[in-house]
Parts: structure tokens; sequence; C-alpha cells
């Protein structure tokens, strides 16, 4: 006997139902959150939420109307952009911090103790920053920045280019989740 993959129940028979975006294999009651997929009869070797499925069907009934299921993130998405949050305004840690705070400190010809005095911080934060343990703060950063003339930002991550492209509020976790039944 086969699982609903909602609610658990044990059945004989399933139906593939799309439920925001994921396609799901549910019981008679649990049918009734999502839209039922019409099956191919050509086998799909790819995985039930794989990003690159090819199901042409209706998109589903709570994807916001989109015209196309959403999952190749390139149709239609270019007029629309994603809404800019609190977090666009902040600065990212570079990468690299670590080793940029010890070869400033380096150049300078500073111990890490002379360094904390310096900047009124504690030898130990130093080490850590520079072992890339801990994260600087926004206050020891700017300390930092100031004492080298160096910059331990950088640009936003490419990633988040990735999601511009996709219509707001139509894309869900089904849609990016590719899972592999093994």
């Amino acid at each position: 006997m086969a699982q609903c993959e909602m609610c658990g129940a044990q059945q004989s028979s399933l139906t593939t139902t799309k439920v925001e975006g994921a396609e799901l294999d549910l019981c008679d009651e649990c049918t009734e959150f999502g839209t039922e997929v019409q099956t191919e009869s050509s086998s799909s070797g790819s995985s039930k939420y794989s990003t690159s499925s090819s199901s042409s069907g209706s998109s589903g009934g709570s994807s916001g109307g989109s015209t196309s299921s959403g999952s190749t993130g390139s149709s239609g998405g270019s007029s629309t952009q994603r809404r800019k949050d609190m977090f666009d305004d902040m600065d990212e840690i570079a990468t690299d911090y670590d080793d940029r705070i010890r070869e400033a400190r380096e150049g300078e010809g500073l111990t890490q103790e002379e360094l904390a005095n310096d900047l009124n911080e504690k030898a130990s934060l130093i080490r850590k920053l520079e072992r890339g343990d801990v994260l600087p703060s926004d206050k020891v950063r700017k300390k930092l920045e100031s004492k080298f003339g160096i910059s331990l930002t950088e640009g936003a991550d490419v990633e988040d280019t990735e999601w511009s492209g996709s219509s707001s509020g139509s894309m869900t976790l089904g849609d990016v989740v590719e899972r592999k039944d093994g």
C-alpha cells in the first residue's frame, strides 16, 4: 500500500497532485488542496521534484495566475523585479576577510597584540578574526577599515540575481528542490 505524502494515510491508489508548485502523491481527501496532474504515457526519468520537469499542464491554482509553471525561471520575468528588503542595504563581509586583516597588519609590521591595543580590542579577538573563526562586528570592521585603509566588504552575491528573474509570489520551495528517491 502507498502512503499519502501529505497526511501519511495508507491507501491502495494515490493521485499525483500539484500543491503550491510541488507534485505530490496524495490520497483522495488531500487532493482537494491542489490541482490534479495529468500524467503523460512516456516515462519521466527525472525525479518528481526536478526543476527541469517538462510538465505542460495548467498552472497550479494558487500560483498567482502565471501562464507558465515557473520552473524555468525565464518565463516573462524580465519586467518584474525582486522586492527590495533591508538586507539589500547591508554590506556583505568578504570571504577572505581574515587574509585581508592579516596581510594589512603584517604590512604595517604590527603584532596581533599591538593591533588590539591600537583598536582598543582584545588580542584574542584579533586572533579569532585572522583565523576566520568569527566575523567582525560592524564596529570592529569600521575600525580595521579606517586603520589600514582596506575594505572588508564585497558586493552582492551572484545568487541574488539568479532569483530576480522570477515573478514575485510564484516561486515556491517545490520549484527549487530536486528530490531523489532512491
